[in-house]
């Protein structure tokens, strides 16, 4: 068997807008959503802004799990348009976790934040690579918004 490798592709900035909007208590947990206003992307590969009007459908579950699902739209700075779609787990202790909720920086490696996402692009453009690959992501939360590094899986 051969072992994972990844290869960086880009290190990805989001806003987003505050407050979050609360749907409240479920069987899955409490939800949320956010919705990203905007954000850049810029890698080896590709470089360009998020558009505003994706979102994050968010889970706090029972476990203290927050369960992440977003999508949103990318437009690299030669014009392609990159449909994102991913999902994540972000987890820690209780106390940087409520400093996370309260809107505090706290340092990455005191919790837990990946993710695996996915791209859509036009199947003859250039960024076409993107639409037959896997790919993880580590992430960290600012008080603006998330920042994450995305690896393409070899």
């Amino acid at each position: 068997m051969s072992e994972i490798k990844t290869e960086f592709v880009m290190e990805m900035r989001l806003s987003v807008a505050m407050p979050l909007t609360p749907i409240g208590q479920s069987q899955y947990g409490d939800r949320r959503i956010a919705r990203v206003t905007g954000g850049t992307f810029e890698g080896p590969k590709l470089k360009g802004t998020v558009h505003d009007g994706g979102g994050d459908w968010i889970i706090n579950r029972p476990d203290g799990v927050t369960q992440l699902d977003v999508r949103l739209t990318m437009q690299t700075g030669d014009g392609a348009l990159i449909y994102m779609t991913y999902t994540g787990l972000r987890h820690g202790p209780a106390d940087v976790m409520a400093k996370l909720a309260a809107g505090e920086a706290v340092d990455p490696a005191r919790y837990y934040f990946r993710t695996t996402p996915y791209f859509e692009t036009a199947s003859d453009g250039a960024y076409a690579w993107m639409n037959k690959a896997c790919f993880v992501g580590t992430g960290h939360r600012e008080p603006t918004g998330p920042i994450y590094r995305v690896f393409q899986v070899l």
